[in-house]
Formats: C-alpha cells, sequence, structure tokens
C-alpha cells in the first residue's frame, strides 16, 4: 500500500513537472505529424506460440511532434522536441495517451535516422483482474518510451519502425505485465 502511493505521488510529480512544457508546447509550433498501424502486445508469443499473427495489427497510432526546445539547459540535453499521442487498440484491448520528449539523431549524412522517447502514459488498461489477452497494467498511470529507425525519404516525408512500451516497472506492485507495441509510422514535417 505504501509502495503504491509512493509510486503514484512520483508519477504525479512527472506530470506536474511535463505540465511547464505541455504549457511551453502550446507555444511552439507543430514541427511534424506521424500515424500508423502497431501489432498489439508484441511481447508474448500469440495463438499457438505464433511470434507474428496479422490479427495483432489493431492500433491506431497518431503523434504531434513541436519544435526542439531551446535554452541552455535544453541544449545541454540534446534539444528534445515535446511530443503528444495516442495509441488506440481498435480490437477492444488497453489504449493510451501520452506525452514526453523525443531525442532524433541523422545516422551520418544520411537519411537514415534512430529516435528514442520518454515519458508518461495514461491508459484505460485493467489494474487487476484481467481476462486473457487484456493485461494487467497495475496502475493507469504508466512510463512510456519508444525506440525508431527511420528513413527521411523526403525533406517532409519520414517512414519508420517504431517500437513502444509503457509499465509502472514494478513500482505499483506485481501487476505489470506492461504493453509492447511494435508498428510503422509515417511524417510529415511542416
Amino acid at each position: 500500500m505504501i509502495m503504491r502511493i509512493l509510486v503514484q505521488t512520483a508519477i504525479a510529480a512527472l506530470f506536474a513537472l511535463a505540465m511547464p512544457l505541455a504549457v511551453q508546447a502550446q507555444a511552439l509550433p507543430i514541427d511534424e505529424i506521424r500515424g500508423g498501424l502497431f501489432a498489439h502486445s508484441v511481447d508474448e508469443p500469440g495463438p499457438d506460440d505464433a511470434f507474428w499473427n496479422v490479427t495483432r495489427i489493431q492500433d491506431a497510432n497518431v503523434e504531434l511532434l513541436f519544435t526542439p526546445l531551446q535554452g541552455d539547459i535544453w541544449s545541454v540535453i540534446g534539444s528534445p522536441r515535446p511530443h503528444l499521442g495516442a495509441t488506440i487498440n481498435l480490437g477492444g484491448l488497453e489504449s493510451m495517451v501520452y506525452g514526453g520528449l523525443s531525442w532524433t539523431w541523422h545516422v551520418f549524412d544520411t537519411p537514415l535516422f534512430v529516435e528514442g522517447t520518454f515519458g508518461a502514459a495514461l491508459s484505460n488498461g485493467a489494474e487487476t483482474g484481467a481476462i486473457y489477452p487484456a493485461r494487467n497494467l497495475g496502475c493507469p498511470f504508466l512510463f512510456r518510451e519508444s525506440a525508431s529507425l527511420g528513413y527521411q525519404v523526403t525533406q517532409e516525408a519520414s517512414v519508420m519502425l517504431t517500437l513502444e512500451h509503457a509499465s509502472h516497472a514494478y513500482l505499483c506492485g506485481e501487476e505489470n505485465r506492461g504493453l509492447t507495441n511494435l508498428g510503422v509510422r509515417f511524417g510529415m514535417k511542416f
């Protein structure tokens, strides 16, 4: 019980720290919009222990990225771009809205890029008592990270393979199956 209160307090503090970013992001113009389809919960085998099952492709993802944060403190950590997004499951399983910071690095002087993100998410998944294939996420507030490998098709358009993960890192108790999705997204810069 005490651990749960501590975790909820820590997550609330993370959101409180993110609020100034959200307010600052409102003043920032949108830099890029992304969207795509994800395979849901790819971190465990599907029916008949199959690693890949096309019925898992049931998540729609949309994300807004804002212009990079400027200033001394932001340049020290790589001038990340704030982002807000949602991964919506179209099959009645877990969905989430999220926000955080994105770091994008181009591979030398090529159109290839890698990206990492860190932030928080709010999920509609069950805390306990979920019936498979639904997941016990333990908390509605989760940490969210993602990694992408992308290709800049034109100056404005990109395509990327993205892996996203959300969980409470066992800070809300033993229920923490987490949620890991994998998909393809397309981006359009403004």
